[in-house]
């Protein structure tokens, strides 16, 4: 299935060349140049070489991760996109971004972007949470708060803890903030919240519920091996 999902990006998935480099395409029917599309495509294709050792997979995964390091800004973000209209930094996909670049480097060992990586990680880390736990969305605004700012942020952060000897303790702030503000009293955790108390509480089911029962798993799994 993983083989198969590679093939896919392999054959199905137009590339936008930049130089040496090239940014794999959002979608199969335009050529769209997203940066957490490309490396999550980078990640799936390095993850797989571990395993099958299929130089083609390297290589498109190292041209793609060399695509997105390429446009690092000044302060170590990421845009959403380069083109004009995507221009924004925000939370959950700049998580995307640092996890990807993680997988490649650990699954090819090519270390040599390390101190990118760990550049970015710290901006995203100081940049996108509040003192107490509140994940923001935007790297200039908090709001609207998205369930996805919470569960990808305690993933992210639960990967790099064997980088970071703080990053469960955020992660815990993190959790707790969003059980306490995001949590319905039936379990189930809500999509958005928004200034002035606004709450949607729409129970999606991917979006929301899937990824916050994942974060929360993870962390719970690397609490009980830190005892």
């Amino acid at each position: 299935t993983a083989i198969s999902s590679c093939e896919h990006i392999i054959k199905d998935l137009d590339r936008y060349n930049d130089g040496d480099d090239i940014c794999i395409s959002y979608i199969p029917i335009e050529n769209k140049q997203v940066h957490n599309a490309n490396v999550l495509g980078a990640s799936l294709l390095s993850r797989v070489y571990s395993f099958s050792k299929n130089e083609e997979y390297r290589e498109l995964a190292s041209k793609s991760i060399n695509y997105t390091i390429k446009y690092q800004r000044g302060d170590f973000s990421w845009y959403y996109g380069e083109a004009d209209n995507l221009h924004w930094v925000d939370n959950f996909h700049t998580a995307y971004v640092l996890d990807s670049i993680k997988y490649y480097i650990e699954c090819t060992g090519d270390n040599k972007l390390s101190s990118k990586l760990e550049a970015g990680y710290q901006f995203w880390k100081k940049t996108f949470f509040l003192e107490d736990g509140t994940p923001a969305y935007y790297d200039n605004k908090i709001y609207p708060i998205d369930i996805q700012c919470s569960s990808q942020a305690i993933d992210t952060l639960v990967f790099f803890s064997n980088l970071d000897n703080t990053s469960l303790q955020l992660a815990k702030k993190i959790a707790n903030w969003t059980i306490d503000n995001m949590q319905d009293k039936s379990g189930y955790f809500y999509y958005r919240k928004y200034k002035y108390g606004i709450i949607n509480k729409t129970p999606t089911l991917h979006w929301g519920q899937a990824t916050m029962m994942s974060a929360l798993s993870g962390l719970l799994l690397e609490l009980n091996n830190h005892e």
